[in-house]
């Protein structure tokens, strides 16, 4: 039996503004409207692109210890995370492996909200029911909020004119925001390593935003097309690709995010599943490990294509790959073995029979642009 899609808020707005749908994580989604996905692209990364990210989950933990509660879940230090920032996070299993990855803010009072993956935010609401239950209260607002994301170097200038407050915000601040008589709740980040806002607002409201921001003249909307391009060249992991259960965060190159305090002789070092693993992981290296590729060629490479050696030994696997339209140039990640992950190394990758000279290099392939003040 064929489980029908679901379809977010802006499902209707979607169609009149000409999109094509695709499945994706269990939603019919758009992957990209008339502009099309280059132009989408570029224009997000010149002006303001909005686009439609209700299919992911959002949750709030409430609790008295909710800190150190959810420190038992995460490598990130979440105690000292101060009340009006978020902070990216992992789930890990007893491997070590990642079970998701996930945005983490304080609201203060002892209120977390959650932003989790479309296609894990039903294995993440158990996860954390059947671990932090009996000490915090979990609430899905799956069903009760939309996601927006405003994305570009023209964003602020957009959502200022809706609550001027927004544009003191730096980078992975965290606040409630009222916009057009909406309760939101938004953070400044996203996931095109761009300056931008994601703007959790109720379901009922979303679609009057979402047609205010859209009629501004920067803004454009975009779909999952360009927003694949987008993060791929930002160097941001998308998960289920570049990393999942089976791959731990020192081998996602993902070290960065595990909080200082949460290391080994950090102050509340481990206490997530699988740390153990993982330190031994820092102290000792890995096998394998997740780098940038630059094709040298102008031929796209995409995931699961092997990569070998220069005597035609496979050495890894690309697990994102796609045309960089800022680059105008091909750009992927990839898993390789630790002799072969040093930066500048070429490898090859086996495309329909033919070998295409990579170079290992490093991310993101365009500078962020995050809004620091």
């Amino acid at each position: 039996m064929t489980v029908p899609l679901a379809k977010t808020p802006l499902h209707d707005l979607h169609l009149e503004l000409g999109a094509r749908m695709v499945p994706f994580a269990g939603y019919e989604m758009p992957v990209q409207y008339p502009l099309g996905v280059l132009k989408e692209h570029l224009h997000t990364r010149a002006s303001a692109g909005l686009f439609d990210v209700s299919h992911m989950g959002q949750i709030i933990v409430r609790g008295a210890d909710a800190s150190l509660a959810l420190e038992s879940l995460v490598p990130v230090d979440i105690v000292d995370l101060p009340v009006g920032m978020q902070r990216y996070a992992m789930f890990t299993n007893e491997q070590g492996g990642i079970l998701d990855d996930l945005m983490i803010a304080n609201l203060g009072d002892g209120i977390y909200f959650l932003v989790v993956n479309a296609a894990c935010k039903e294995q993440d609401l158990a996860h954390l029911a059947r671990h932090l239950a009996d000490r915090c209260e979990i609430e899905s607002l799956f069903d009760s909020r939309a996601l927006l994301a405003l994305q570009g170097p023209k964003a602020a200038d957009v959502l200022a004119r809706l609550a001027p407050e927004v544009r003191a915000m730096t980078f992975m601040q965290f606040r409630a925001v009222r916009l057009l008589g909406a309760e939101c709740f938004v953070s400044r980040s996203g996931y095109t390593g761009e300056d931008g806002f994601e703007i959790s607002v109720p379901n009922g409201h979303a679609e009057t935003l979402a047609r205010s921001l859209l009629a501004e003249t920067e803004v454009e909307p975009i779909g999952l097309g360009a927003r694949d391009s987008l993060r791929l060249e930002a160097g941001l992991c998308l998960y289920g690709h570049d990393m999942d259960i089976d791959i731990t965060p020192v081998e996602a190159s993902l070290l960065w995010a595990i909080s200082k305090a949460r290391r080994d002789g950090g102050s509340r070092a481990g206490g997530f599943p699988g740390a153990a693993r993982v330190f031994a992981q820092q102290r000792d290296g890995v096998g394998r490990k997740r780098v940038g590729l630059l094709p040298q060629e102008r031929i796209p490479v995409r995931e699961g294509a092997e990569i070998v050696d220069a005597s035609g030994e496979v050495v890894g696997r690309v697990c994102s790959g796609g045309f960089g339209p800022t680059l105008n140039a091909p750009v992927a990640m990839g898993y390789i073995d630790g002799a072969n992950a040093e930066i500048g190394r070429e490898v090859w990758a086996m495309v329909r029979g033919k070998q295409v000279l990579m170079r290992v290099t490093k991310t993101p392939f365009v500078p962020q642009r995050y809004y620091r003040g």
